[in-house]
């Protein structure tokens, strides 16, 4: 069975996080681990604590893993300080981890902010460079590029100048703020602009839409699919999930993970 291990915060309510992506990774055909970066108070309203691991703790969850079931694939998620991401820098590197997909967290749903300041500069100069496909939402591509994205031919302009920067390839994610669900990668595989067109589906529950995504790419990467066959693969999980319209919580609510599960145990 292929393994994949996910590298990020926990979501108290089970929606994002550590948490949507161990049900991402098992719902996907993958045996999922996890190292916890940090400890979160949050529901669908918003977040109300976070309590970091320590740089050292991280690390031995790291050798725990890797030393003994070692990943196919590694998502990361949430990181919110330089310490950590050097730490995980350092361990991906010492064991030569493979299909590493970093989703660059900074501001949850809700809006609360998720990142240090400081901790997106070693994010940019220690991590972004060991990925195989990095995820940014619009947000976040434009933190991480310095450009200001408006509609989708800077969607693409963006992933290339991500592609270019950093080495590694980008998805760049439009969510409704540019358009419903299509995004656009930038890889060494094609060396242009890919566009993957999403469904439109009218739930406004979508807590945990990113850690989902980029943890089904891991799960696909993990067993062998390409990177444009797992991005496929995973908007399509990514779209079942929506579509099944769980309503859950006062706020932005989370997704039917389980929602292709056809009986109970």
């Amino acid at each position: 069975m292929k393994k994949a291990l996910t590298i990020a915060g926990s979501d108290s309510c089970g929606g994002a996080g550590i948490q949507a992506d161990i049900k991402t990774m098992t719902m996907n055909g993958v045996y999922a681990m996890s190292a916890v970066t940090a400890l979160t108070a949050q529901n669908t309203t918003g977040v109300t604590g976070i309590m970091e691991a320590s740089p050292d703790f991280l690390g031995k969850q790291l050798d725990a893993v890797f030393e003994d079931i070692f990943p196919d694939a590694v998502k990361i998620g949430m990181v919110s300080s330089s310490d950590l991401i050097e730490v995980i820098a350092d361990k991906l590197d010492q064991y030569g981890a493979r299909n590493i997909v970093v989703d660059p967290v900074m501001v949850a749903t809700s809006g609360a902010r998720l990142i240090e300041e400081a901790a997106v500069e070693t994010l940019k100069a220690r991590l972004l460079p060991l990925a195989t496909v990095i995820t940014p939402n619009i947000p976040e591509a434009e933190i991480l590029t310095g450009m200001t994205i408006q509609d989708e031919a800077g969607m693409e302009q963006a992933s290339k100048a991500l592609y270019d920067r950093y080495g590694c390839a980008a998805l760049v994610k439009g969510g409704h703020r540019i358009n419903d669900a299509n995004d656009v990668l930038y890889s060494a595989e094609s060396k242009d602009p890919v566009w993957f067109k999403g469904l439109r589906i009218d739930n406004p529950n979508t807590h945990g839409t990113g850690c989902t995504l980029s943890s089904a790419i891991a799960s696909n990467l993990a067993k062998g699919y390409g990177l444009a066959e797992s991005v496929e693969r995973a908007k399509g999980y990514l779209s079942g999930a929506l579509a099944a319209m769980l309503d859950l919580g006062k706020g932005s609510g989370p997704l039917k993970h389980n929602f292709a599960l056809k009986e109970e145990a």
